[in-house]
């Protein structure tokens, strides 16, 4: 199991895009990360979901992937390498309201891993929050974890399933600390993948599951957005 540390940038106008000095520069932090094992770098995209409509995605996002706990929070501790993506000036992102949770990653099995990307284009990844409470979260994340991914690999053309489940942590970034329940993303080759499948029998056999969930509230949400993946050099 792997902790990966998620951090959200939400802006006030919808419309605006990170610039791509910004991203650069955020990029070459990031690749230097102590200790750090992958990272997804997330920027708008848009698809259609069935069932959902849950506006814009974020102006940008980012899931930084760690071996073991103690690195991330070596990371974003006083002192850390990922404090000067706080403290640093970029500009496109300034007005942003940031959102940071750690959280343990658990891949789940999909049929066809396979990507069939064009060159040159992004995968697209659909990201999933669960931002309210369970009457009783262990019987709720017991019923997800043994049901839910086990349906989504049917989806055409899913190449990959990671679920993110709570941990505590040490943090001293000055961002906004959520706890929220649950987190899953689902990779697709491109967002009309992601709106085929969010259309597919598959998306309804979904749906009446999330209907069987035990009792809790706050619904979830859905972003799709453009994945760039970065891996650790190799030593």
């Amino acid at each position: 199991m792997q902790f990966s540390y998620l951090v959200t940038f939400q802006h006030p106008d919808p419309s605006a895009r990170i610039s791509d000095e910004d991203r650069q520069r955020i990029r070459a932090c990031v690749e230097d990360t102590p200790a750090l094992s992958r990272a997804r770098l997330y920027t708008p995209s848009a698809a259609k979901d069935y069932y959902t409509n849950d506006g814009p995605s974020p102006i940008f996002a980012m899931q930084l992937d760690f071996e073991r706990l103690a690195d991330l929070e070596s990371a974003i501790a006083s002192g850390g390498h990922l404090l000067q993506l706080a403290t640093g000036d970029y500009s496109s992102l300034a007005t942003c309201a940031v959102e940071q949770q750690v959280m343990a990653r658990r891949p789940f099995p999909v049929l066809d891993s396979h990507a069939q990307v064009p060159q040159g284009a992004l995968p697209c990844q659909f990201l999933v929050h669960y931002p309210g409470r369970a009457e009783n979260f262990d019987d709720w994340l017991a019923y997800y974890l043994s049901h839910h991914p086990q349906i989504m690999k049917f989806f055409d053309g899913v190449r990959e399933i990671e679920i993110f489940t709570r941990v505590d942590w040490v943090d001293a970034m000055p961002w906004k600390r959520v706890h929220y329940m649950q987190r899953n993303k689902l990779m697709f080759d491109s967002a009309d993948a992601i709106t085929r499948a969010m259309n597919s029998p598959i998306r309804h056999e979904m749906r009446a599951d999330f209907e069987k969930f035990p009792p809790f509230e706050g619904s979830n949400i859905h972003h799709p957005m453009w994945a760039e993946t970065l891996f650790a050099p190799t030593p």
